[in-house]
């Protein structure tokens, strides 16, 4: 059965680094990591895709801050976050597609998810 299992995340002071971790079971193509602030609609952080040429694709939020990643031996994503912000604060969501979403950033595209963990900056 298709699953996501996030890890990671917590607090870390303004400029600080922090990595998420998402263990896949079963395949999927793209994946990649949403956040949601309290008050504040889901928002597209990061997303890649399977494929050895695949794209990547980030928000202008988190530019030259954040890196996506994968491990596919491990069927594991994760998503390494430097100088943290206190904007960053949000409950952060892996995302999956059983298929090619050209690492799209629109939450509708992806059909499995995972249980979210919080990532809290402070200054």
């Amino acid at each position: 059965q298709e699953q996501l299992v996030q890890s990671g995340g917590g607090s870390a002071q303004a400029g600080g680094s922090l990595r998420l971790s998402c263990a896949a079971s079963g395949y999927f193509n793209t994946m990649a990591w949403f956040r949601q602030a309290p008050g504040k609609e889901r928002e597209g952080v990061a997303a890649i895709d399977r494929e050895r040429d695949g794209t990547t694709t980030y928000a202008d939020s988190v530019k030259g801050r954040f890196t996506i990643s994968r491990d596919n031996t491990k069927n594991t994503l994760y998503l390494q976050m430097h100088t943290l912000k206190p904007d960053d604060t949000a409950m952060y969501y892996c995302a999956a597609s059983q298929f090619r979403q050209w690492s799209s950033l629109r939450d509708t595209r992806y059909n499995y998810w995972g249980q979210g963990t919080q990532v809290t900056v402070t200054v």
